[in-house]
């Protein structure tokens, strides 16, 4: 299935004008389609306190758990020049629990699956194994 790929990037960037970004000057969008068909979409939220900074992924994440869960089958972020950019590591867990191995990201180099983005991931099969869960 060829999947529209700029549908995307034109919804991470319409999430993108929504960043509150005034300390790094940085805004982030992000979006992604669902299993079901849906669209998400986040924005970075800076703070002073720089640690509790939400990037565009959390935001992204919230609204699908909120509006319904699901699974993310595509996902991309954007900077301020609407130019793609990948999620940092601990996004890269977010969107593991979300969309696992089989997620696939739009990359400046070109489409690549979760698990090539993340690999040998830590997930919920993990905690199983360590014997918490």
């Amino acid at each position: 299935m060829n999947f529209d790929w700029d549908v995307l990037v034109s919804a991470a960037i319409k999430a993108r004008q929504n960043a509150y970004a005034p300390y790094s000057k940085f805004p982030v969008g992000a979006a992604a389609r669902v299993t079901d068909g849906r669209f998400v979409t986040g924005c970075n939220v800076e703070n002073a306190a720089y640690g509790v900074t939400l990037c565009a992924e959390c935001g992204l994440i919230s609204q699908l758990v909120l509006s319904g869960g699901g699974r993310l089958t595509h996902f991309v972020c954007v900077n301020a020049h609407g130019e793609v950019l990948m999620p940092c590591g601990r996004c890269r867990q977010l969107l593991w629990e979300h969309g696992g191995p089989e997620l696939e990201v739009l990359t400046a180099t070109g489409v690549r699956r979760m698990d090539e983005v993340l690999p040998d991931a830590f997930g919920a099969d993990d905690l199983h194994i360590s014997g918490g869960g």
